[in-house]
């Protein structure tokens, strides 16, 4: 197995950008991480339409980025066929400029392209489930990048580096007012009588493209979705609680500090969902 990852940087193979780009100086930028399932990107048209929206809040000039991509994405294909990679990561910044937070006019963005090897996951956490804490770190409210997959990552950062237990896979945020967001790496979903519950994204967190087709999913099966905002007692009172993203499909919370959860009924249907849901992807 080819365990190197493989970049394409404006559509040539690289591995550095200049020190100049403002994805380095500023985090100034977009990324979506995308898994491959035998060589075929799953839910892409979901994660090209947020890097879209990000590129129209953050006004970083789309013009010819998603031809350049797709471009990008056809050269990469027969390459994802033959190799194990298992994860495609696009990044997108504003491109490279000057000192200073004033963008020049005219910048060119930066894309980069990136085929990875699918991380492993250790004791089938999808199957037994997994234990998660509450985190001391909470978000602040930025409406104006709520939702969107920004490369300004330092709460996440900062949140993962509460605890070094390989046995916790996930920590909870809450915002800064106390209503419960998501997770490090993950959305946050649960389950209380026969509702899906979903915290409302509007003000800070990032609408992850697995929850957003886990909320049709539901939807479309019959399931009540309700999305709000939810305080900690809420999520702790639930029947069933799941983490989701891109990699991870779908982990059930088996113990969330002193709270215990079995993995309940409608978890396992969204898994079933989910994983129909891919094969016509």
């Amino acid at each position: 197995m080819n365990k190197s990852p493989f970049t394409l940087i404006n559509g040539v193979p690289a591995d550095s950008v200049t020190v100049t780009d403002r994805g380095l100086a500023y985090g100034d930028g977009l990324f979506e991480t995308v898994q491959l399932r035998a060589g075929r990107p799953l839910l892409l048209d979901l994660h090209l339409e947020r890097l879209r929206r990000g590129c129209e809040r953050l006004a970083i000039d789309a013009s010819t980025l998603f031809a350049d991509l797709q471009h990008d994405l056809e050269r990469l294909a027969s390459l994802c066929a033959m190799q194990d990679f298992g994860v495609l990561k696009i990044l997108v910044t504003r491109g490279a400029g000057g000192r200073g937070y004033l963008p020049q006019a005219g910048m060119a963005p930066t894309r980069i392209v990136m085929l990875s090897v699918m991380p492993e996951y250790p004791h089938s956490p999808a199957q037994a489930g997994v234990r998660v804490r509450w985190c001391d770190m909470t978000l602040a409210l930025s409406p104006r990048l709520a939702g969107i997959k920004h490369l300004n990552r330092l709460e996440q950062v900062l949140a993962r580096s509460e605890w070094g237990d390989p046995e916790i896979r996930e920590g909870l945020l809450c915002d800064s007012e106390g209503f419960v967001v998501e997770g490090t790496m993950s959305n946050l979903l649960w389950v209380r009588g026969t509702r899906l519950y979903a915290p409302l994204l509007d003000r800070c967190g990032v609408a992850g493209v697995v929850r957003t087709r886990l909320l049709q999913l539901a939807a479309a099966a019959g399931i009540g979705v309700l999305e709000g905002r939810f305080g900690k007692s809420e999520l702790e009172q639930a029947d069933e609680v799941m983490l989701c993203n891109s990699l991870i499909d779908i982990w059930p919370v088996v113990t969330l500090d002193a709270h215990h959860w079995s993995v309940g009924p409608v978890t396992r249907a969204l898994q079933s969902l989910l994983a129909k849901d891919y094969l016509a992807c």
